[in-house]
């Protein structure tokens, strides 16, 4: 019993083993040394949460910065609500809060902010309330607000914002409140979108005055209506260019087919084009060999092709064009002695009747007139001798044909047809506009206008009152030799060509009755233009007398995009 006894006591009074070497003390020191490790650990991470940044003010759960210079990348981790007040940053760059995920209210009141940028608010998936008031907000991007899906409430109110882009609250299905108020909104085409977005959302908006433009200036934008925008506009693209110069430009349809025919000068061809419906490009048809080609007229006549070549050398012809033998053959020339500088060509239908005149521009030609006769054209009347007439418009006046002619000689002359005696009398001239190089005709809403044309000076545009050509409008002149009226749709345009400068695109303004300026096309010495359809595609064809000449595409243009 005593061994037993002196045994357990020395098991019972010491720790495990401590009689083997002192190896019982082991167990014990690493439990505390774990509980040493863990205490520091704790206290270590203790030290690196996140302190409120310079320049701010932390509550329990909200933060205030005050006259910051940045945004701070650290926020204490319970923070949820984040102020900026008179802060001097600029702009509110991409992922600027992607360090403060929490966030659910977002103010920023009486900073220097003009600009938000694309991606602004990334990493904010909580985010319900964001408030950017009272600021220089002039510019956003179109996806600042990207990845708010869950934003309940919206304010831009009282900035510099005349405009926002388009669909920038796309993917924000949650959105119940927009203010927008005090800023400068214009309601042009550029917030189109706008209002249809307000049609469909189930978010309201305060009320919002438009700035402008003048049509909607002082309205409710919240009044408006979709339809109240007109927003599709049209202009001339660049869409081919031709590697040869030329002087006049027709278009034509024969047979089932659309065709256009250059004249070339200094090749001295009629240079014929086809629309190539699989490369959908305009390509070589056919051309007429001569001598110094100024016009190449074509004329249909009960399904036969007639071309009226003019030059200036060798003489004037008539081609035919033969089906059979796929080519042209000349059929007539014209009297070298009333035709000597041929200068324009018109064609005309009068009572069934098929005619066409040539402006010579001659001291020795005459410009004349001639008629089909069902074998050939001859000579029915000549007009205007010795008067060097640079242009020759057909046109209806009150229902009865008519001719301008043009002459660097005297002002132009109106003939009208005496149908009685089956020619043109000599009615009146066309006062004050001395020195005009062409007249051209358009029609808008039954009213007839023309364009007359001045090398320099002004060009002008002058309409029929009943009785007489009065101005209504004039154009500086630069080196200009065409002044053409084109009508594509409900689009009526008036293009001003220049030697020396860029030719000008006017597009009739309905509201206004006039023209106004569209834009601007660089053409070298442009000299004719004309319009042709192809697979319901309208093209503008401008001849250049020393340069390639040049294809336009008719394109429309959505503003509100």
């Amino acid at each position: 019993m005593e061994g037993y006894s002196s045994n357990g006591t020395e098991g019972m009074g010491r720790p495990d083993g401590a009689d083997r070497g002192g190896r019982g003390w082991t167990g014990w020191t690493v439990l505390l040394w774990l509980v040493a490790v863990s205490l520091v650990v704790a206290e270590g991470r203790r030290v690196k949460q996140p302190r409120c940044p310079p320049g701010c003010t932390c509550t329990k759960d909200n933060a205030l910065c005050d006259n910051v210079r940045s945004v701070p990348h650290t926020f204490p981790s319970d923070v949820v609500s984040l102020s900026f007040v008179k802060s001097g940053f600029s702009e509110i760059t991409g992922g600027s809060f992607v360090h403060t995920p929490a966030l659910q209210l977002l103010l920023f009141t009486a900073n220097s902010l003009d600009l938000i940028d694309e991606d602004a608010f990334l990493g904010l998936p909580h985010l319900e309330y964001l408030f950017i008031e009272n600021n220089k907000i002039a510019a956003i991007s179109p996806y600042a607000f990207r990845g708010l899906k869950g934003l309940i409430h919206l304010s831009l109110a009282y900035n510099n914002l005349e405009t926002l882009p388009k669909d920038v609250f796309k993917g924000m299905g949650a959105l119940t409140k927009v203010d927008l108020r005090g800023n400068n909104l214009v309601c042009d085409c550029k917030l189109k979108w706008l209002v249809e977005w307000m049609y469909h959302t189930n978010a309201t908006l305060d009320q919002i005055y438009c700035t402008g433009p003048p049509i909607h200036q002082g309205k409710l934008i919240n009044d408006l209506l979709p339809h109240a925008f007109d927003c599709i506009t049209a202009e001339f693209a660049s869409y081919q260019s031709l590697k040869f110069e030329s002087i006049s430009v027709e278009s034509f349809a024969f047979g089932e087919d659309q065709y256009v025919v250059f004249a070339q000068p200094f090749a001295g061809t009629c240079s014929f084009l086809e629309w190539d419906h699989v490369e959908m490009t305009f390509r070589t048809y056919d051309t007429i060999e001569g001598t110094s080609t100024v016009v190449c007229k074509p004329m249909v006549i009960d399904d036969l092709l007639f071309v009226i070549v003019a030059q200036l050398f060798g003489g004037s012809h008539i081609y035919k064009r033969d089906t059979s033998a796929n080519r042209f053959i000349k059929i007539q020339d014209i009297d070298i002695l009333k035709i000597r500088k041929p200068n324009d060509i018109e064609t005309f239908l009068i009572d069934g009747e098929s005619f066409f005149v040539i402006a010579d521009s001659s001291k020795a030609g005459s410009t004349t007139v001639y008629k089909w006769n069902g074998n050939g054209f001859y000579s029915h009347q000549s007009l205007h001798p010795w008067y060097r007439d640079t242009d020759v418009e057909y046109l209806e006046i009150g229902g009865k044909p008519h001719l301008i002619l043009s002459s660097s000689s005297q002002r132009p002359v109106v003939y009208q047809w005496n149908r009685s005696r089956k020619q043109f009398d000599r009615r009146t001239d066309i006062p004050e506009m001395e020195d005009v190089f062409s007249v051209k005709h358009f029609r808008v809403k039954g009213e007839l206008f023309i364009c007359l044309t001045r090398f320099i000076g002004d060009s002008k545009v002058m309409r029929w009152d009943g009785a007489m050509f009065k101005e209504t409008q004039t154009f500086p002149s630069r080196g200009s030799m065409v002044f053409q009226p084109v009508s594509i749709g409900k689009w009526q345009y008036a293009i001003l060509g220049s030697d020396y400068s860029l030719t000008q695109v006017y597009q009739w303004d309905t509201k206004r009755s006039q023209f106004i300026p569209s834009q601007e096309l660089s053409i070298q010495a442009p000299r004719a233009f004309s319009l042709v359809s192809m697979d319901d595609r309208e093209f503008l064809l401008a001849s250049s007398f020393k340069g390639k000449t040049q294809i336009y595409e008719h394109i429309m243009i959505d503003l509100s995009n």
